[in-house]
């Protein structure tokens, strides 16, 4: 598609998803949501679907009675007021903790996502009291990626680009935001680097991270709590094929600034 070409953008919600189970076809409840929804997938669509449901296809929970904390996690969780047992999952999802104060723990995933909590969750999973679980994020969200993307293909024929949102916080804003956790078939960053702006200068830094721009798209029309919707079609989305994913949009350690 060309990327300077202006363009209606349409983010077209698929209701009606059911709770998701571990072991089930997530491309298969995708279809049928479309066909509620009567939308028939077009050349260039983006199919962008929350983490969640592809962690519970997954079957990513953990109970934590069976998790046992390390002497590390129980120091970090007296410093933190967390459960020690959700402590020391994020210790083994992640590589490294980077801050942590009460109520708060950001650490590097060992994908290289800088995050709270390694995106381990609670919201919006059924649990019992008794013997609660946590979500852990995709064992590898570009690989769920392209696998849903094949899927979809085959059975829409016509293979849509896909996108895996999650929600995080940034450094120096309030709030959260959808970023891309996972991607399949397109450029999720676009280099502005040697092109001019509108006066002829030649731009020197400037890249676009259109992953992330579409997955913040995605996730307000998805909603963050009991909106039910955890699957969109992006139509109109100005991206180019790639074989990519999103785990170009990490910063090398190398550029790392802040630490």
């Amino acid at each position: 598609m060309d990327m300077t070409a202006a363009s209606a953008l349409q983010v077209l919600p698929l209701p009606g998803l059911p709770n998701v189970e571990p072991g089930d076809d997530v491309a298969a409840l995708l279809v049928e949501a479309l066909g509620r929804a009567g939308i028939k997938l077009q050349s260039g669509d983006v199919v962008a679907v929350a983490q969640k449901i592809i962690s519970k296809a997954e079957d990513r929970y953990v109970f934590l009675k069976s998790v046992t904390p390390s002497p590390r996690a129980e120091e970090i969780a007296k410093a933190t007021r967390k459960d020690p047992r959700i402590v020391e999952l994020v210790l083994r999802e992640s590589s490294e903790v980077l801050r942590m104060k009460r109520n708060v723990l950001i650490v590097r995933h060992k994908h290289g996502y800088v995050l709270a909590q390694a995106g381990i969750d609670q919201s919006n999973i059924i649990s019992d009291p008794d013997n609660p679980r946590v979500l852990l994020l995709p064992e590898d969200p570009d690989t769920s990626a392209q696998k849903l993307r094949d899927a979809l293909g085959k059975r829409c024929g016509v293979t849509p680009y896909v996108l895996i949102t999650d929600s995080w916080g940034r450094a120096w804003r309030r709030g959260i935001v959808g970023f891309a956790l996972g991607a399949a078939g397109f450029a999720p960053i676009v280099s502005k680097i040697g092109a001019k702006d509108m006066m002829g200068r030649t731009m020197e830094v400037t890249e676009i991270a259109i992953a992330d721009q579409l997955a913040s798209m995605a996730t307000h029309v998805m909603g963050e709590a009991a909106e039910g919707t955890p699957a969109v079609v992006i139509r109109g989305a100005r991206v180019s094929p790639a074989h990519s994913n999103a785990a170009a949009l990490i910063r090398p350690l190398a550029e790392d600034l802040f630490q």
